[in-house]
């Protein structure tokens, strides 16, 4: 197995974002992906990744590749990693190791130790959302930033063409409102305001995934999951599926 990237921002960016909720995971490479799906260690929130074949300059998959690696390890390896240096990955099967090659102004090689997971293998949900909001990352994240400061969970509310994102703290609240707009596309099936509460550190960590995409989709219903999702077309799939908040938590 060999494959190549010449921009290596796709899978050094995701996995900087991937390793603020999981440790280690089991990497799948196949002859149409890279592929993560992983829960991270609370149960709380899954992260499903993407990584087409079509990116690569370079895709030599002969089967169905399942490696077990330590993201930290892995993420220390990739920051070293310029944006003009292409990014090999060479799988040494005998020695149980990935090799990383990193070739620019100067030609690196690293090598990962593969691990073993017991964790049993992951499957991505079938879930069914009420509600879509489409939106640019930047704002998202601001909005995050700016309910932190109130309390350690906020409530998403969609009423009408409003989405709200609302955050109350023991002598503190605060909201931000946003509406339908060129960069803002809300849709909810429902005739009813739809109401869910999730955790804001988990958020932060997930709205990270802004640097690989200019837009964000979210997906929740009432006291359901959410889905945060950021896609390149053609490229990657980054999504993350977070539990909601329960009332007396």
């Amino acid at each position: 197995m060999k494959i190549t990237l010449a921009e290596p921002r796709y899978l050094k960016d995701s996995i900087a974002v991937i390793s603020e909720l999981v440790n280690e995971v089991r990497c799948s490479i196949d002859q149409n992906k890279v592929e993560i799906i992983a829960m991270d260690p609370a149960n709380v929130a899954m992260v499903d990744f993407k990584l087409l074949s079509s990116v690569f300059v370079e895709y030599d998959v002969d089967k169905k590749y399942d490696l077990a690696i330590n993201l930290d390890m892995f993420k220390q390896i990739l920051k070293r990693a310029k944006p003009s240096d292409t990014l090999t990955l060479k799988l040494d099967e005998e020695k149980n190791r990935l090799s990383v090659i990193l070739k620019g102004e100067s030609n690196k090689h690293f090598t990962l130790s593969l691990i073993d997971i017991d964790e049993k293998e992951q499957k991505v949900p079938v879930l069914k959302f009420p509600v879509k909001i489409s939106t640019n990352t930047l704002l998202f994240n601001e909005t995050i930033e700016d309910m932190e400061v109130i309390s350690d969970s906020v409530n998403f509310i969609v009423e009408g063409d409003i989405f709200t994102i609302q955050s109350e703290g023991n002598t503190s609240s605060g909201k931000v409102e946003i509406g339908k707009d060129e960069e803002t596309n809300i849709t909810n099936e429902t005739d009813d305001a739809v109401k869910s509460k999730y955790s804001l550190e988990y958020l932060k960590k997930i709205a990270k995934g802004g640097k690989l995409a200019d837009s964000v989709v979210l997906q929740f219903g009432k006291d359901y999951p959410l889905r945060v999702e950021y896609k390149i077309t053609d490229k990657l799939l980054l999504q993350f599926i977070l539990a909601p908040r329960v009332a007396n938590d």
